[in-house]
């Protein structure tokens, strides 16, 4: 396995059981930890609004028994700054070459929340390198994704407000502890206590940073435009073992994931948990991932 070199720049936030590396692939530079040295790699994609510490419990119950690797996106945590050409194409390319520089073979890859769509660009073109898709709380432009985005029917002021050119530094830069700490995680969570104040100072820190807030608006105006695309794909289906976790969404992620794959989906709901599953019932989702890595690998 080649290794990538150590991050240059402090981390506040860490926990022991990983180490801290930056990948520069694709013209940009990728922060990413590893934990673990035995078992199937595993690699952990983030959504909205995390970097690689959402993953911060559930990564040492991982490690047990996989290597286990979690990425900041570009535009997230410690990975560079987006510009303003991202989008989830290039996330995925990211991805890809993330993955080749890693040199542990293929990989299984989960995707939370706006993840998904990089995640599954990454899974159609290079099948070869994703041993299975675990889908957490995610969808797809194309499969109904984007009725998140309509807010006359219940959907979120969030995705056009980021989608929209500008606007998420007008109106979130500055007010980063205002948003995540008052609105975004006390509405998408239901387990009390599951975002402590040293997560929030972590996410409020890596978001408050200039041009923090343009890889969310990236993926999100990527979600807004991809929907034919995506259709289009899911003509050839995917072979590769896929679990899909639903929660706070129901069984939105299990619909999405059973319509681009060509075998049956795994699936499972968890009771009284939000959408950052990995947060607030990092246990139960490790138990149930190393169950499905089990009988992937097998």
């Amino acid at each position: 396995m080649v290794m990538s070199v150590e991050a240059r720049s402090a981390t506040r936030a860490t926990i022991p059981e990983v180490e801290h590396h930056v990948a520069y692939v694709n013209g940009t530079s990728l922060h990413y930890v590893s934990a673990g040295s035995g078992g199937s790699p595993i690699l952990l994609v983030h959504g909205f609004p995390e970097s690689w510490w959402t993953f911060h419990r559930l990564i040492p119950l991982l490690a047990k028994g996989h290597q286990v690797f979690a990425v900041d996106l570009r535009g997230f945590g410690h990975s560079a700054v987006a510009g303003e050409d991202f989008g989830g194409a290039m996330a995925a390319d990211d991805l890809h070459q993330l993955i080749r520089y890693l040199a542990v073979g293929p990989m299984h890859v989960l995707a939370q929340d706006i993840s998904g769509g990089s995640v599954y660009r990454l899974a159609s073109a290079h099948p070869e390198l994703v041993r299975s898709l675990i889908g957490v709380e995610t969808g797809l432009a194309g499969f109904g994704l984007e009725g998140f985005a309509d807010v006359v029917h219940g959907g979120s002021w969030h995705i056009g407000a980021l989608a929209a050119p500008g606007i998420a530094d007008l109106l979130f830069a500055g007010r980063e502890r205002k948003v995540l700490g008052d609105w975004a995680f006390p509405t998408m969570t239901r387990v009390e206590g599951a975002v402590d104040e040293a997560d929030l100072d972590e996410f409020v820190r890596v978001f408050a940073r200039e041009g923090g807030w343009r890889g969310a608006a990236g993926l999100y105006r990527s979600m807004l435009s991809e929907g034919d695309e995506f259709r289009a794909k899911a003509v050839v289906s995917l072979t590769m073992p896929m679990l899909a976790v639903g929660t706070y969404g129901g069984p939105f992620t299990a619909r999405t994931l059973a319509q681009i794959s060509a075998g049956p989906v795994s699936t499972i709901e968890f009771d009284g948990v939000g959408h950052h599953v990995a947060l607030e019932a990092p246990d139960r989702l490790a138990q149930v991932i190393d169950d499905f890595l089990t009988d992937a690998d097998g």
